[in-house]
């Protein structure tokens, strides 16, 4: 059996506390020890089973002394060198600084794409190494001394939730100061009393969407969301039910889910939490499918040009059920919708009943020339020197269908979306839902004028229902990176160290306020399970203005994250 709850502490000591028949393996005093146990485990052949949980986490810590920032410590760190670091297998490494971002100037890499449930090693391989002022060896995590006005640090965590969904607090631990050795300038201005320093210090908690260690402002960005149009997204006989599960999608309620009941969720809290955000973007759909006997063209197209007015882009995206049908149902010259010449989304002659007899619709999935209407779409509305930005969702891989065309490469296709010429040069975001290729979505995927195959730029969505959550995940990127906290240190250690610790929101597009609403709180979302990344970031600086008063002074702290299963929990925690 196995646990439904999970403690990460961050510090050199180490514990086991045996649970009964249930252990919990923690790599630090104090959080492993409140292991919250409530799932309801159910019978399978007659062995007593439960859902797992597994949360893995990494990190990169860097220093700023007024010369740049320094490496401190990371995990994994396979050379000890305080960067953030693998093997790649081949006598190299691949390392934090390897993924510098292009339009950041003082960029210095970013938190490694690549890892994943089963490349991270344990936190006990973990080395705080030294102090970068003393060189003395780290007791805990974070420690500050000797800290001059003007110095700064920052610490961004990768968060992998294996397994099954769960909900996630951030946890503070072993929290020490001291005043240290007092000087004549300070005893002037101070009563030895234990340590000022974390008063003095500013910080800030947020969630680095991107990964980079860096709090990002929002910047423009035209962005085209690429939908598969295929009957496997939709139609039971080609598996687009997923769940028996009733659903509500804009008002109407449907008593099966399908892939496609899902994508339009996601799309339009997408457009509808950029529009709240008063976003700097337009956004436009794309949609393929495949073709039909007698057809000559394959059934793709523009669902939505481009446009700024994001009420008009959430509209269309309204009904997909039924705007999927009728691109799959009839012939392609119909004579009806908005265009006469060929089978689309307005035509009003599917049927949007999963159930039905699917048999006679167009088959086939064009991701390759579903790419390009997107492309032409942002070459001829895009703005110029605006970020160009294309998210592609498919649920399975090019193929012909019956009639006479045959589907374009999808990966030369993407090459040319990233390429300056014929412009624009694109931000490519893949999502592969359930039976995709995922290989063929990952070498389509990286940033304008890469060569791609970047897992930054990737999603492997194996359960449909975290399609909400990844496009959530994306929504973040087009908006300043929401700030969980930002106040002294000292007051963002003790909202971490109180109770359970502060409660995370697993996806940014809710109304969830970590501070002010209650943890059970019905807009705070689990984090999806299945490895998704999601990155933590903390960054400190030490005001030029700060006098004397803490000369001398030290900090140190540990940070850590405690999970409990979704299913049968409320979110409320262990002390709720």
């Amino acid at each position: 059996m196995t646990n439904d709850s999970t403690n990460f502490d961050l510090s050199r000591r180490k514990l086991l506390a045996g649970l009964g028949a249930v252990g919990v393996a923690s790599a630090g005093a104090g959080l492993g020890t409140t292991a919250y146990f409530n799932d309801t485990e159910t019978f399978e052949g007659n062995a007593l089973t439960a859902g797992e949980l597994d949360l893995l986490v990494d990190w990169q810590q860097t220093y700023d002394f007024g010369e740049g920032h320094t490496f401190v410590n990371a995990h994994p760190d396979h050379d000890g060198d305080g960067e953030q670091s693998i093997s790649d297998g081949n006598g190299g490494q691949i390392k934090y600084s390897d993924f510098l971002d292009p339009d950041d100037p003082t960029s210095t890499g970013e938190n490694l794409p690549i890892l994943n449930c089963e490349n991270i090693p344990p936190i006990s391989d973990a080395d705080f190494r030294t102090d970068p002022v003393t060189g003395e060896p780290m007791d805990t995590l974070v420690q500050l001394s000797d800290v001059k006005p003007g110095d700064e640090g920052e610490i961004t965590f990768s968060l992998h939730l294996c397994d099954n969904p769960g909900y996630v607090w951030m946890q503070a631990d072993n929290v020490s100061e001291s005043e240290g050795v007092d000087t004549d300038p300070e005893l002037a201005v101070d009563t030895p009393d234990g340590g000022d320093l974390a008063q003095f210090i500013n910080a800030k908690l947020w969630y680095d969407a991107d990964c980079d260690n860096v709090r990002d402002e929002a910047e423009p960005a035209d962005i085209m969301l690429t939908l598969d149009f295929s009957g496997s997204m939709l139609y039971r006989q080609y598996g687009g039910v997923v769940s028996e599960d009733s659903i509500q999608v804009n008002g109407d309620t449907f008593t099966e889910t399908t892939k496609i009941d899902l994508v339009e969720l996601a799309a339009k809290e997408f457009v509808q939490y950029l529009d709240a955000q008063n976003a700097d973007v337009q956004v436009g759909v794309a949609y393929f499918d495949g073709e039909k006997t007698d057809d000559t063209e394959p059934r793709t197209g523009i669902l939505q040009p481009m446009t700024s007015d994001l009420s008009v882009v959430d509209a269309s995206l309204s009904d997909l059920r039924q705007k999927l049908a009728n691109v799959v149902t009839g012939t392609q010259v119909d004579g009806i919708g908005d265009d006469f010449t060929i089978s689309d989304p307005a035509d009003g002659d599917g049927d949007s009943d999963p159930d039905s007899n699917a048999g006679g619709i167009a088959t086939g999935t064009y991701i390759g020339e579903g790419v390009d209407d997107a492309q032409d779409e942002l070459a001829s509305a895009g703005r110029p020197g605006t970020k160009a930005v294309n998210i592609v969702l498919s649920d399975g891989e090019s193929f012909n269908g019956t009639g006479s065309t045959q589907f374009s490469s999808p990966q030369d296709a993407a090459t040319d979306a990233r390429s300056s010429s014929p412009g624009p040069a694109t931000d490519l975001y893949t999502v592969s839902v359930g039976s995709a290729n995922d290989s063929v979505l990952q070498d389509m995927a990286g940033a304008a004028t890469s060569p791609g195959n970047d897992p930054q730029f990737f999603y492997d969505v194996d359960d449909p229902v975290a399609v909400p959550t990844v496009f959530g995940v994306l929504a973040s990127q087009f908006v300043a990176e929401k700030v969980i906290m930002q106040d002294s240190l000292d007051n963002v250690l003790a909202a971490l160290s109180s109770g359970n610790g502060l409660p995370l929101d697993g996806n940014v597009l809710t109304m969830y306020e970590e501070l002010n609403d209650p943890a059970a709180d019905e807009d705070r979302d689990a984090f999806e399970g299945n490895g998704l990344m999601y990155c933590v970031g903390l960054q400190w600086e030490l005001p030029f203005e700060v006098g004397n008063v803490i000369q001398g002074d030290t900090v140190g702290f540990d940070l850590g994250f405690y999970t409990e299963q979704e299913r049968h929990n409320d979110g409320a925690g262990v002390s709720a």
